[in-house]
């Protein structure tokens, strides 16, 4: 027995309520259990509770044996003297408040369904992927829909957290912030981390003033990169290098170190070099990347933005100074998609909610609706289970709900598990 399934029966109300009666015999009628509580404190608050004939208001306890009160310490602790109800599975204690009264205890050991307590602990043995594995492909259509749905907005706002530290880092500068998200992520996984500080070190300010000149911006960010090296020969790579050594000077500029950059076990087409001359060819294009996202009205011309392609040198080279068969480097559309959800889509749904402006949420979310699902291990083995993915919006749910619920075995908090537990 668990205190987490005990609250579950006390907020969704299935206890029989013919036979809620305190320790004492007075009966107990639950007119609302009161909202529950996940922080220090009382677990649920704001009950309202009729025994014998006082209708009473106030806060809830929750505990497997009434003993665990004092264990607790809350005999000693004033913030637990406003408790109406002390609900417990098993009564083997009197306690007092710090004030000395003697607790009201509801024992609710007989009063439930014990075939909910039996798939409970079905689900808490399991050992497969999820503990509903052979159950799950049978969830009611609805059910599961307005259940992802409800996971994607936990996604993007959970995600609020990190977007917000970095945009208070940038001095409350959406577009530096955006930027420097966006960045990263043009690193992916494996060169995440020295984007990210290349973006650091080459404020969005200095490539917007050279925006509309590819060779400034080239030079700006490889320079910036330290893959420009003296010993370079072909005759790009030098214009590029003697430029970036001009614009150093000027505004002072400190490279990051090259041996920061992976290029082991990447195809090619995922070099830094290229991702870079790609990153530089977006800025030309398009520029005031933040602002086209927020001003932008449909998530297809979005997805148009990022189709860019690398300058013609990177046509017949992977790195500088090394000629390869000529082939155009374009953005791939897994690369745009990987961009679109993990940046575009979290920044505009934040920055919609710190501005109050609900039109940009409801945009982040249908730009996820209208982008494909991953294809990853995760979204892969929900499928094998008869739960698919439509958009990228299911694929973020899906993901969310597996780290966050199944992984942890939260069935309890768990629309699937809840109408599990209820067979």
């Amino acid at each position: 027995m668990k205190e987490d399934f005990i609250s579950y029966l006390w907020k969704n109300r299935l206890l029989f309520p013919d036979q809620l009666f305190t320790t004492t015999g007075e009966p107990v009628q639950v007119v609302h259990p009161g909202q529950q509580n996940s922080d220090a404190g009382p677990d649920f608050f704001a009950a309202r509770i009729r025994i014998g004939g006082t209708l009473w208001a106030g806060n809830v306890e929750i505990h497997v044996r009434s003993s665990q009160w004092n264990q607790h310490g809350h005999q000693a602790d004033a913030a637990y003297d406003n408790i109406i109800l002390h609900v417990v599975f098993e009564h083997d204690q009197e306690v007092f408040n710090s004030r000395g009264k003697v607790m009201p205890v509801l024992e609710i050991k007989d009063c439930f369904e014990h075939k909910l307590l039996q798939n409970y602990q079905r689900l808490q043995v399991s050992k497969a992927w999820v503990p509903c594995e052979g159950l799950v492909g049978e969830t009611d259509a609805l059910i599961l829909n307005n259940w992802l749905n409800r996971l994607l907005v936990e996604r993007l706002e959970r995600k609020s957290a990190e977007v917000l530290h970095f945009f208070k880092y940038f001095g409350n500068d959406w577009e530096q912030t955006f930027y420097f998200l966006l960045a990263r992520n043009f690193g992916f996984k494996v060169n995440a981390s020295p984007f990210g500080l290349l973006a650091q070190r080459t404020s969005h300010k200095l490539l917007e003033r050279n925006r509309n000149n590819l060779t400034a911006l080239e030079a700006l960010l490889f320079g910036q990169s330290g893959l420009l090296g003296e010993h370079l020969q072909d005759v790009y790579p030098r214009s590029l290098l003697a430029e970036y050594r001009h614009q150093q000077r000027k505004h002072d500029l400190k490279p990051i170190d090259a041996k920061l950059w992976k290029f082991a076990r990447l195809r090619p087409v995922n070099f830094p070099t290229i991702r870079i001359a790609q990153f530089a060819m977006l800025f030309h294009q398009s520029g005031h990347l933040f602002r086209n996202m927020v001003e932008t009205k449909k998530p297809s011309d979005i997805h148009l933005q990022f189709k860019v392609k690398a300058s013609p040198y990177w046509d017949d080279h992977y790195v500088f100074g090394k000629s390869s068969p000529k082939r155009e480097k374009h953005l791939g559309k897994d690369a745009i998609n990987n961009l679109v959800i993990n940046t575009v889509a979290p920044v505009l749904f934040i920055y919609g909610k710190q501005s109050m402006r609900p039109e940009l949420c409801d945009k982040a979310l249908n730009l996820l609706q209208e982008t494909p699902p991953e294809n990853n291990s995760v979204v892969r083995k929900w499928e094998s289970l008869g739960v698919n993915a439509q958009h990228a919006a299911d694929s973020q749910a899906l993901l969310e709900l597996k780290k966050y619920y199944c992984t942890p075995k939260k069935c309890l908090q768990c629309p699937i598990g809840h109408m599990i537990l209820k067979r």
